[in-house]
């Protein structure tokens, strides 16, 4: 039995040291990031361009390389002004390489990102900016806020959906359930697979937020850089192209608690966000449509207005807005009592072109400008920052509460 006893412990140990050594080993960090000597090594194959150069080199006609009859684009595309809001040029796979680089100002956790990152390049002191679009669950897990990247461009896409500028893959959508399916069907700007984004982007050294600039104005700043209300030229969509993305802190501002309801202002109501589209939330429903929700911002003077956009899948789409009450008599009248700054991604989305008129500016297009936030207080990136001044109150996030709602409306269950 001692004999037995010793050689039970003898197999044991060694399964014990086996199991020890099926541990994957920590990766090494060279392999994970790369100094900026070797990003220099590797561009040395090919050209590295500004993020704008790269956007006007390769696409280069307003076109694309699809839009015939053999391989449409979507029906919205363009209402035959020359425009075109959406579009793909193909790069070259073989050849020399074609990087660009940037640092991610996105992060994904607070939800407003779902499978998009956005980079930033700083060139003669001004930003320049572009969105990727990834098929990663969690972008920001391997490519976090700060992190510079280098980018092998062969074998890619850039192109525009919605007017929006994008490292991309071309995509044929032909889902038949889609709401307007009709205006849908064709080629457009899709995610680049997880495998290509592994094999071609490269993370130059550690996170660094700090790194990032901010450009920070009021609404009549901003609009005096860029077409409040572009016309309907290929020059004026290149300024907005080359805004979109653009990291802002968005001064003096305060929320209307009205929303942007297909192009007209209504005011926001207590409701359920679940059912009602304009409740007095960031993000209430969009009856599964799954379109960006927008909440109107305006200028102290209440001169200039913007959209605040958010998903309604984002961590803090049923949070109240800033001043806005869980009162369906005062549902929104606190909201000009908080002001502040509101940091985020600016962009300029139009996603329908039939809709428009050459020469003429559709309602439509009034409310296109948007600042998303990468969250609020406890949620993400503090990106809102509000305060009731005349009471020294700092605005706090509150979530919409169901139970308070329906014994308002239908009185306490419990009496």
């Amino acid at each position: 039995m001692k004999a037995n006893k010793y050689l039970l412990y003898f197999v044991l140990s060694t399964f014990v040291l086996f199991l020890a050594s099926c541990e994957p080993s920590e990766p090494a960090k060279e392999v994970l990031f790369i100094s900026e000597a070797q990003a220099e090594e590797l561009i040395a194959d090919g050209e590295l361009y500004t993020l704008n150069d790269f956007m006007h080199t390769f696409m280069d006609t307003e076109k694309g390389d699809f839009g015939d009859k053999e391989n449409p684009y979507r029906s919205r595309t363009t209402n035959g002004n020359g425009i075109y809001l959406y579009a793909v040029d193909t790069l070259p796979s073989d050849g020399e390489g074609i990087y660009i680089r940037g640092r991610v100002t996105t992060d994904d956790y607070a939800g407003n990102f779902y499978k998009t990152i956005i980079i930033q390049q700083i060139v003669d002191g001004k930003q320049q900016n572009l969105r990727i679009s990834v098929d990663l669950g969690s972008a920001s897990g391997m490519f976090p806020m700060g992190q510079e990247i280098l980018i092998r461009c062969n074998g890619l896409a850039v192109g525009r959906y919605g007017n929006q500028p994008q490292l991309c893959v071309p995509a044929y959508n032909n889902n038949i359930f889609a709401m307007n399916a009709s205006q849908k069907v064709g080629w457009a700007p899709g995610r680049i697979p997880a495998a290509k984004v592994r094999n071609c982007f490269y993370r130059i050294g550690h996170p660094d937020p700090s790194a990032l600039v901010y450009d920070t104005l009021t609404l009549q700043q901003l609009f005096n850089e860029v077409p409040e209300i572009p016309q309907q030229t290929v020059e004026d969509m290149w300024k907005v192209r080359e805004a979109d993305g653009r990291l802002v802190v968005l001064k003096d501002v305060y929320f209307t608690g009205q929303a942007n309801n297909d192009g007209n202002l209504v005011d926001c109501e207590y409701a359920h966000p679940d059912s009602s589209t304009i409740a007095n939330v960031f993000a209430s429903t969009t009856k599964n449509i799954g379109f960006p929700q927008g909440r109107i911002l305006k200028s102290l003077d209440r001169q200039k207005s913007l959209c605040c956009s958010n998903s309604e899948y984002c961590k803090f789409a049923n949070f109240l807005l800033p001043g806005a009450q869980q009162d369906a008599d005062n549902a929104i009248s606190g909201c000009p009592n908080y002001k502040g700054t509101v940091t985020g991604i600016l962009s300029w989305y139009c996603d329908n072109a039939t809709g428009t008129k050459s020469g003429t500016m559709s309602k439509l297009w009034q409310y296109n400008w948007s600042v998303t936030p990468r969250g609020i207080p406890e949620i993400g990136v503090n990106d809102i920052n509000m305060e009731w001044t005349k009471h020294h109150i700092i605005w706090g996030p509150e979530e919409f509460d169901p139970k308070k709602y329906y014994e308002s409306k239908y009185g306490n269950s419990n009496e």
